[in-house]
């Protein structure tokens, strides 16, 4: 067996960098105890996870349905990232009092923020029910299949006694071949209690998204409230502080580079186990389709942001939403060219064909789908990043879906409220002149590249429009949904005013060139390509599952885990710097120092604090320096982290937290679809560096006081 797996290795080396050492996002019931030990781990798997007594799974929380927090104190103390909390920072904002700018710091538990709505989650059990699930569904396809699975769902749900704050939420693992069942407890009293200001939890913003070095304080501070009980209740003055089963020891030792480390938290989305062929039309085809529209959206507003001010201000936000994944693709794209990933999943299928030819017919069906599938494929990614990019065309939809609501009697007066406050949200930061050029030169783009089978019926219309912006620029000033141009002398940027006769509206807004416009886009489109990339996709997740199973029953040697799915997991490495391209080396950890080589005085990025530069020229570290004399900030390890991940704790051999995952490294954002130990590096704010904000800058040793910080 031995032999075997070392032959494996020579010529299959991807493969093992799926579950050997390095990757992986393990359901924490079924972690590889030894693995771990042999990397450097000193605690138990039964200490990170254990349904029947204090764990470390009771420290680690879904924040508010999309990030991870840990709770580190014995009041219910939760840290999650600065990111995470930026929406409930916000909202406690006024002009008056800007804690996005200032920062916040309650000076005792008296002063901490409600957040209505936010929620936490913890997870209390996890069981394996496929068994139960898959009771019945032996000669099962398709529709009949799905309805007979959710009625399985249902029924073992029912039978499961719970609390009123518990559910339980069963998930797919594996696709569709295997299923776990989740024990959730929710609270719903969750208070902000500190924040740095954006500049340090924000520092290098857009430019050093995705990147490193990185040297961002990315975290901020909740509370979890409970009843007098210590249970779960809605918000109320009377609720106290959380007494957790188990909370995080923070520690401020050193580290070094190939320390153990492992992340818990929720991660949300990874595809490691998909044919070459799948990865092959992502590469080549999708990821550079979005790639070439967002190009052409993001050079467009650039050229305006560099030459006016209030443009840079206005559009700061909008830019890096859409910076955001573009720079994420490229950074994909460059990895699975740089890991070879396409041609290692080739070898790995040969390899598996090799042990059962059964194989090769799924794959030649895989190969024979995707191919089908492509051109509608390619089509969805042009079309859907066009929609999202420009701001006119959104506008558009948002009033289509409105003249469809209006006139099948739907748009009763909360829904009216719900979409007046959408379009207030949208026409705050719109510039109908520079999103016109946007908006044509996307379509221009997507005129060009886009076969004729699929372009709207009345093209030559829509091609002279893209070709001449000039022609654009005067439809845009004509419409009414652009605020240019007005209906009855009222501009639909007065929200208010233009819903006043919504009959009068409504006839407007048909009428509309740029409303018929989309229209016209968005007809083609499910006319040609929506419902044909459905059906076709419903047939490749029928044999990606059978595919699925094919790999867990062929290759015996490989330890497997399931996809992210935004479900508690587990993923370990170690403390580890790259050599991400020829002759470029990086260290695993960044220093205030760093801080202060980017600071540039008044740029909305690497602005910083005067106190933070007073610390750092004063000295003033106390306990939180390294041997190098300076405070750690950021470090990067080989955990396999994705989006759901941010917050999550890093911990060490013993369980104590170091830092506080925040993002990964650009040349290695394609661990969604093939992790490699080389490329792959998660980003983290280091322990140390959290404390001195807390202590030092925040001057809140209120806060220190209630953790246990292991020195």
């Amino acid at each position: 067996m031995k032999r075997k797996i070392l032959l494996s290795a020579l010529f299959l080396p991807a493969v093992m960098a799926f579950g050997q050492q390095y990757g992986g996002m393990w359901i924490p019931t079924e972690l590889n105890e030894k693995e771990m030990k042999d990397l450097g781990m000193k605690i138990s798997a039964k200490d990170i996870f254990n349904p029947d007594k204090a764990s470390i799974k009771d420290a680690v929380v879904q924040f508010d349905g999309g990030c991870t927090a840990e709770v580190i104190s014995p009041k219910g103390l939760l840290l999650t990232n600065h990111h995470c909390g930026y929406d409930n920072i916000q909202a406690h904002s006024t002009v008056e009092n800007d804690l996005l700018t200032n920062g916040f710091w309650a000076k005792d538990m008296t002063g901490e923020l409600p957040n209505p709505g936010v929620t936490v989650d913890f997870i209390t059990d996890i069981k394996e029910v496929t068994g139960q699930i898959l009771t019945g569904t032996e000669n099962l396809t398709g529709a009949d299949l799905t309805k007979k699975i959710n009625e399985n769902i249902e029924a073992y749900k029912k039978a499961q006694k719970t609390e009123s704050y518990q559910t339980i939420s069963v998930r797919s693992m594996y696709y569709g071949n295997k299923f776990y069942a989740y024990v959730i407890e929710t609270f719903k009293d969750i208070r902000l209690v500190g924040a740095p200001p954006s500049a340090i939890g924000k520092y290098g913003s857009d430019t050093d998204n995705w990147v490193w070095p990185r040297h961002t304080g990315d975290f901020s501070m909740f509370r979890i409230y409970a009843d007098k009980n210590n249970k779960p209740a809605e918000y109320s003055k009377d609720n106290i502080p959380y007494t957790p089963k188990h909370f995080l020891p923070i520690s401020v030792k050193d580290k070094k580079e190939d320390d153990f480390t492992f992340v818990f938290g929720f991660p949300g989305r990874t595809t490691e186990y998909l044919p070459s062929i799948a990865v092959e039309k992502i590469m080549t085809e999708t990821d550079p389709a979005m790639i070439a529209v967002r190009d052409v959206a993001l050079k467009t507003l650039d050229e305006k942001m560099r030459t006016n001010a209030a443009t840079k201000i206005q559009y700061a936000s909008k830019y890096a939403r859409v910076a955001n994944y573009w720079k994420k693709w490229i950074g994909e794209v460059e990895g699975l060219k740089k890991s070879n990933a396409v041609e290692k999943k080739k070898q790995y299928e040969q390899t598996l064909i090799s042990k059962n030819p059964a194989i090769k017919t799924t794959i030649d069906q895989l190969n024979q789908k995707y191919n089908e599938q492509a051109p509608y494929n390619l089509h969805r990614a042009y079309y859907s990043e066009i929609v999202r990019n420009s701001e006119t065309f959104t506008l558009a939809g948002i009033y289509s879906n409105y003249i469809q609501s209006y006139e099948a009697g739907k748009m009763d007066a909360k829904s009216l409220e719900a979409l007046k406050a959408r379009l207030t949200e949208v026409y705050k930061d719109y510039d109908g002149e520079l999103d016109a050029k946007v908006t044509a030169k996307i379509l221009a783009l997507y005129a060009n590249k886009t076969p004729p089978q699929f372009l709207p019926k009345d093209f030559d219309k829509l091609n002279n429009v893209t070709k001449n912006l000039g022609i654009f620029e005067t439809i845009s000033k004509m419409s009414i949904i652009t605020g240019r141009g007005n209906m009855n002398s009222i501009k639909a940027t007065d929200v208010d005013k233009f819903f006043e006769d919504q009959k009068v509206l409504v006839e407007n807004l048909k009428k509309d060139p740029l409303v018929q416009m989309f229209g016209s886009f968005k007809s083609s489109y499910l006319e040609t390509t929506d419902a044909k990339v459905t059906s076709l996709q419903a047939d490749i997740d029928a044999l990606q599952k059978k595919y699925m199973a094919q790999q867990m029953e062929t290759d015996k040697e490989r330890k497997f885990f399931p996809d992210a799915n935004s479900t508690l997991r587990v993923t370990y490495g170690k403390v580890k710097g790259s050599d991400p391209r020829d002759a470029v080396t990086y260290g695993y950890q960044t220093h205030l120092a760093g801080v202060m080589e980017k600071y540039v005085p008044g740029d909305y990025e690497f602005d910083l604090p005067k106190k933070l530069i007073s610390l750092y020229n004063t000295k003033d570290y106390g306990i939180y320096k390294d041997k190098t004399g300076d405070v750690p900030v950021n470090f990067t390890a080989t955990n396999h982290t994705t989006g759901g991940n941010s917050g999550s704790p890093a911990l060490d051999a013993y369980g104590n937290l170091i830092g506080l995952n925040f993002d990964r490294q650009w040349e290695g954002t394609m661990s969604d679809i093939n992790y490699d130990p080389k490329l792959c590096r998660n980003i983290m704010v280091d322990t140390k560096y959290i404390l001195f904000v807390i202590d030092k800058y925040a001057d809140s040793k209120w806060l220190l006081n209630e953790m246990k910080i292991v020195k």
